[in-house]
Order: C-alpha cells, then structure tokens, then sequence
C-alpha cells in the first residue's frame, strides 16, 4: 500500500521546495499552501508533512494563526505528522512548545546526534546535514521527547507520533546553495557556506534521508484497513 501523504507547503518560493519532498517522499502526495491558507483534513490522509518557510510562526500574519490553529488539531490528532524546520516549530508551537529567536543563523552542513527514535532508523547516531535557521524551539511541549541535538539545541522532537526536526534532510545541494545565498549575511559568510557544498557533504547527508521512507511506512501502518 502507499500512503497518502499531505504536504503543507510553507515556501514563499515553493520550486525547490515541491520538487525535494516530491522527490524524497515515496508516497502519493497532494500538496497545500500555507500561505494561500489551504490546509488538508488531516483525518482524510495517513499522514502530514510540513515544510520550512523565511517566516517565523510567532508574525502576526493571518496565515500563520491560522496554521497555528490548523497545527493544533493535526498534533492531537491520530494522523501521523512530520514538520521540517518551520514545520518543526509550528507543530511544537502549536501545542505550546516556545519558539524564539536565535539572533544568529545556523546555517550549513552541520553534525546533529539523535537518540535512536524510530524515525531515524538507518541514520548513523551522528550524522551530517543542511540547516538553515534563526529560530528555534527553545523549550518543548508537554508530552514531547528531545529526540535530536546539537551545540545550538533542539533539533528534533517526538510527542506520540508527531516528529519536528529543525534541520533540511530534503535539500539537495542546488537548493542548499540557492538558499544560503539567498540570506542577507556577510559574504564572506555565504561563500564559506556555499564553499562547504560539496559532493562528499552532499554524499555524507544522504543518509539523513531516510527519515522520509521512515516517515513513510509509518504513515503506512497506521494507515486504517479498508472494508472488505
């Protein structure tokens, strides 16, 4: 069986972003925009996906309260969720994790260590991958487990069977280069990011993508059986 995967795209430029996690997600994917304000009956699908966005869930924007809104039945529900970067923080947001600016960017090929959880099956316990972020969710919510860290934090959490993880296990290294040179840093800064873009990082971050086949056969088995 494949799962039936909604994708809640939060891009303001949604190119890269479509083609990556149509790419990584072996299932049959409808996708959403967020900013558009068009948000899936998560109860019509075996599970969620949330991309990353340049926004910060805490803006006063009327497309935010309402993924904020749309976030919190989606966490409490049965269906199988999984948020990427922004995604991240909007679901721990949402069910009242605190979200707060970092004053600084994380933003490159990093190393993140995670502790096991099922989501991360087949991902070496240190592994190498792409972030890209100036916020971050500084304190988890109720219920939920620190599944992944790193010197700046909290990179990964669990609550049941919904998963943040801050970092861009998606990103392929075209959309790794036009994102880092699309941030307003010094230049010296993005060419030493862009300068760390290479195809043996690439190579060591590939295998971060399992979370999404993972993701996937999650979704799979909690899937209801149909009638005969």
């Amino acid at each position: 069986m494949t799962a039936r995967i909604a994708l809640v795209n939060a891009s303001y430029d949604g190119t890269n972003t479509l083609r990556n996690f149509r790419r990584e997600l072996d299932a049959d994917v409808t996708a959403y925009s967020a900013l558009e304000r068009s948000f899936p009956d998560v109860e019509t699908y075996d599970g969620v996906v949330v991309t990353g966005s340049r926004a910060s869930v805490y803006w006063d924007e009327p497309w935010i309260d309402e993924a904020q809104r749309w976030a919190g039945d989606a966490v409490e529900s049965d269906t199988p969720a999984l948020g990427i970067c922004w995604g991240h923080q909007l679901l721990a947001d949402a069910v009242g994790g605190t979200v707060e600016s970092m004053d600084e960017y994380e933003l490159g090929y990093r190393t993140v260590s995670h502790d096991g959880a099922d989501i991360f099956e087949g991902v070496p316990e240190t592994f190498t991958v792409f972030t890209t972020h100036s916020d971050a969710v500084t304190e988890l919510p109720d219920g939920a487990d620190r599944i992944a860290e790193n010197d700046y934090g909290i990179q990964g959490f669990r609550r049941g069977n919904v998963y943040g993880l801050q970092s861009h296990p998606e990103y392929d290294p075209e959309t790794a280069e036009a994102v880092a040179r699309g941030k307003d840093l010094p230049e010296e800064r993005i060419e030493s990011v862009c300068a760390g873009i290479t195809d043996e990082a690439y190579a060591e971050a590939r295998a971060t993508k399992r979370v999404f086949d993972n993701f996937c056969r999650l979704a799979e088995r909690s899937a209801p059986v149909a009638d005969d």
